[in-house]
């Protein structure tokens, strides 16, 4: 499934590389792994006594829904980790001016019986099958995803690189970011359960097709944000943590260069939620556009 990256590489190449649909992996990474134990350090301090992956056993699901957003919103503030995090893009040929990010966000996915069924909280629910297109309708973007500690294909998320270019039934018009993005404002992210947070399938699927991304701390993959891709359910005994993040080439939004949108569908483009790396301007002021605008599906895709 995965692609190789050789570093240092070319901005441009990688890019299209990601619009074609490829899935890159890139393994062993000097750059990631200090952001991995950079992170593991601040998590086993934030969570102490208990060891993270083991957290699951010791606080109720309320008390994880807490303790789990409060790590995540110290992470996504830190200058520290913005710092790594960059030294990573860095790393690979991609200059910070150029690119734009949104939140550096910390996914925690804690062990659950088969049959245990517990609230949609937005912190600890496993995602469900998407692709992030539906909502954004930025088709420029890419996301990143790393394991924070060790992975298995049963503690992980699934990419189904069949349905590239296979248009599926989901709700996306009728998805409405903006009125998600003003509740998020007025009462925290976390007033958004992940089923709210993003439009979903309205077909079925086997989800026996999809693939496991199964690698090693210190590697991370990336893929266009068109690719369809859902959480894997945890019943392993520990709790997956991992990072995530998305980014745009802020040339290709301005040219156009992008995935193809084969089946989204949504009213708004969100280009308020990424922020140019090298000095946090928000992508929308650099477009010259609102926050949040409306969005209209070109004719040719």
């Amino acid at each position: 499934m995965y692609s190789s990256l050789q570093i240092p590489g070319s901005a441009r190449q990688f890019h299209d590389r990601i619009y074609a649909g490829d899935i890159i992996r890139i393994a062993e990474l000097p750059a990631m792994t200090a952001l991995v134990a950079l992170t593991r350090v601040w998590l086993e301090d934030a969570l102490h006594p208990w060891a993270p992956p083991e957290i699951h056993r010791y606080l109720s699901h309320d008390e994880q829904t807490l303790r789990f957003a409060q790590c995540q919103n110290a992470f996504a503030r830190s200058k520290e980790v913005r710092e790594h995090w960059r030294a990573v893009v860095e790393s690979l040929g991609l200059a910070a001016d150029a690119l734009a990010c949104d939140r550096l966000h910390l996914r925690f996915q804690p062990h659950r019986e088969p049959r245990q069924s517990m609230p949609r909280a937005r912190t600890t629910a496993t995602i469900a099958f998407h692709r992030d297109t539906w909502g954004s309708n930025l088709y420029a973007q890419t996301n990143w995803w790393a394991p924070i500690y060790p992975i298995t294909t049963g503690r992980t998320f699934a990419l189904y690189p069949h349905l590239w270019q296979q248009a599926l039934r989901n709700c996306s018009a009728d998805f409405d970011m903006r009125a998600i993005l003003e509740r998020s404002h007025r009462a925290g992210r976390n007033a958004v359960d992940a089923d709210e947070a993003i439009p979903h399938l309205l077909e079925a699927i086997d989800p026996q097709q999809g693939v496991a991304v199964d690698i090693a701390p210190g590697s991370l993959i990336a893929f266009s944000g068109a690719h369809a891709h859902a959480g894997v359910g945890n019943s392993t005994g520990l709790t997956r943590i991992s990072f995530e993040t998305r980014s745009v080439l802020i040339d290709d939004v301005l040219a156009g260069l992008v995935a193809p949108n084969i089946d989204g569908h949504a009213p708004w483009r969100t280009p308020g939620l990424f922020r140019r790396m090298s000095d946090t301007r928000r992508l929308n002021e650099i477009l010259g556009c609102g926050f949040i605008k409306p969005y209209r599906r070109p004719q040719n895709r």
